[in-house]
């Protein structure tokens, strides 16, 4: 498969963004879910991005809230894309379609929601010839 050129897609996100999200769901829904509820009550501040061993779910959610709303569109749409509903040709509208959904919602409750969506978004930006592999975190 060729690799798409920057030029070819616009995501409406930064793979950097994408990967840091990517990183830090696999930690939240990983191995390391029991232990998260006890991270979570420690009382500290959970909003600081750390590395992916320090994550938590209140880290991620905040992390999605803060993105823009195109951003959020964009990784629903990329979620989607990665879970097949789409293919990467209808990208306009699955992203467009994440938008008017997310429109007054919590993107960050919804995204949350989804099992796999580390492996989900990343298969997401795979099927545009893209990868988060050689993406600087």
């Amino acid at each position: 498969m060729a690799a798409a050129s920057d030029d070819e897609i616009d995501l409406g996100i930064s793979l950097e963004k994408v990967a840091t999200i990517v990183d830090q769901a696999r930690a939240v829904q990983g191995d390391e879910e029991a232990e998260l509820g006890a991270a979570a009550d420690d009382g500290g501040d959970d909003t600081d991005v750390a590395g992916p061993d320090d994550v938590t779910e209140d880290t991620l959610r905040a992390y999605i809230t803060e993105l823009n709303d195109d951003e959020q569109a964009a990784l629903i749409g990329l979620c989607w894309v990665g879970r097949g509903d789409y293919e990467a040709a209808e990208w306009d509208e699955a992203v467009g379609l994440a938008a008017e959904r997310n429109d007054g919602r919590d993107a960050a409750d919804y995204l949350l929601g989804i099992d796999n969506l580390g492996d989900l978004l990343s298969e997401g930006v795979a099927a545009f010839g893209l990868s988060l592999e050689e993406i600087e975190r």
